[in-house]
């Protein structure tokens, strides 16, 4: 969400200050290394979810795609971000190309995209909690 949400300002950055707070300074270090564990952590519980939700029916079907959702993500992460951090790291040594702003554009759009793919996913998600919720037992709640 971080990237979705400062897109429209990053878009503005001229290549010093893009270069400077993307590559050089790495403001986004950490997402590398603990958002890939979070990452990683969330496919495989939504894996063991689906193992057991195994015969619930339509709950199971709306957990299988928020589990295709976050597949996807990362799938999509790998095919379009991290050739940018590869070719960023480049960068730390090499001149910056003239064409930068065809590798910032990828980098930038592929994290907004992924941040919606995981707002499906999610969104899949919590639909199949809703499902899964007896309506009994949410009207007596409401008592």
């Amino acid at each position: 969400m971080t990237h979705l949400l400062e897109l429209p300002q990053r878009m503005q950055f001229d290549q010093e200050l893009w270069v400077r707070v993307t590559v050089f300074e790495n403001v986004y270090k950490l997402f590398g290394s603990v958002g890939a564990a979070f990452e990683i952590t969330a496919i495989l519980t939504v894996i063991v979810l689906l193992f057991l939700l195994r015969k619930r029916g339509s709950t199971f079907y709306w957990t299988l795609g928020g589990a295709i959702f976050l597949v996807l993500a990362f799938v999509s992460w790998i095919m379009f971000v991290a050739p940018m951090n590869a070719e960023f790291a480049k960068w730390l040594t090499n001149p910056i190309p003239v064409d930068w702003r065809q590798y910032r554009d990828q980098w930038e759009y592929a994290h907004a995209i992924n941040a919606l793919i995981k707002i499906i996913g999610l969104s899949l998600l919590v639909i199949s909690v809703l499902v899964e919720t007896p309506k009994k037992r949410a009207i007596h709640s409401e008592q």
